[in-house]
């Protein structure tokens, strides 16, 4: 099986004792890539060297998370606009509003996703979009803002089918993970009536770790799992999900595509 987690924090704290042993646990279960969103100012120096140390395997985005806009949020835009200019980025990301822990700031998570999402659409970068408690608020501010060069990942998604269609609408691929594998989800009854070419894997990791790992930290690995569960909801096997959705994720993200995703 080939799989892409396009959404994990591999370089957090939580993996600074066994990153070698995590990646290579991922490689053997067949996992080709991992992709790196940033969070804001304090993550890119651990973010930038994990992909210096495995260029083959982890790929970084830039962006500033919903959750680090606060009062100062501009200064923290030209540090991440400082990076966009100075080398390539596989998206602009993790971008996006979260209601869940704090409302404070809405309007400047707004205009910090407004700012990010014209800066992909310059630099023809997708993005990986946070959407927290949020996500009929970012289907509205996608709207407004699609001139037809805006793609990317509703990273996480957990609507219903009627945001599943519009995202999809608005020419954008959903972010499953782990979610999809709890008992109290709706995810796997809406993903029924969406075709899989609309989907890509991820884990979040190390937050949002799939069954039977919950409670416990998530790992790229671990998005076999996902494909497994996906694999019992569109009634294929789990090699073909992996294939079609690693063929989703290199297009959108133009990653290398290995021959074996194309058996």
């Amino acid at each position: 099986m080939r799989l892409i987690d396009t959404h994990a924090h591999l370089y957090a704290g939580a993996f600074s004792g066994d990153t070698e042993a995590m990646i290579q646990r991922a490689r053997a279960l067949g996992v080709e890539y991992a992709l790196l969103p940033n969070v804001d100012e304090a993550s890119i120096e651990a973010m930038l060297a994990l992909e210096a140390a495995y260029p083959d395997f982890c790929f970084a985005m830039m962006g500033l998370h919903p959750c680090s806009v606060d009062a100062d949020y501009k200064k923290q835009l030209d540090v991440v606009r400082l990076w966009l200019d100075k080398r390539p980025f596989l998206a602009v990301g993790e971008i996006g509003i979260d209601l869940y822990w704090d409302k404070t700031y809405i309007e400047e998570q707004k205009d910090a996703f407004r700012t990010q999402a014209r800066w992909a659409m310059e630099l023809g970068a997708p993005v990986s979009i946070h959407a927290r408690e949020s996500l009929d608020v970012l289907i509205e501010l996608t709207s407004e803002i699609q001139d037809g060069r805006f793609n990317g990942v509703f990273h996480c998604f957990t609507g219903n089918l009627s945001q599943a269609k519009q995202v999809i609408d608005l020419g954008f691929l959903l972010g499953i993970g782990g979610v999809l594998t709890y008992k109290n989800s709706d995810l796997a009854a809406v993903l029924k009536e969406v075709p899989l070419d609309y989907i890509v894997l991820e884990t979040d990791a190390p937050y949002l770790p799939p069954v039977p790992h919950r409670g416990k930290r998530n790992e790229s690995a671990y998005v076999e799992l996902v494909a497994a569960r996906l694999a019992e909801v569109y009634g294929i096997t789990a090699e073909e999900v992996g294939r079609i959705t690693s063929n989703n994720a290199a297009k959108l993200f133009r990653l290398p595509v290995p021959e074996e995703f194309n058996g």
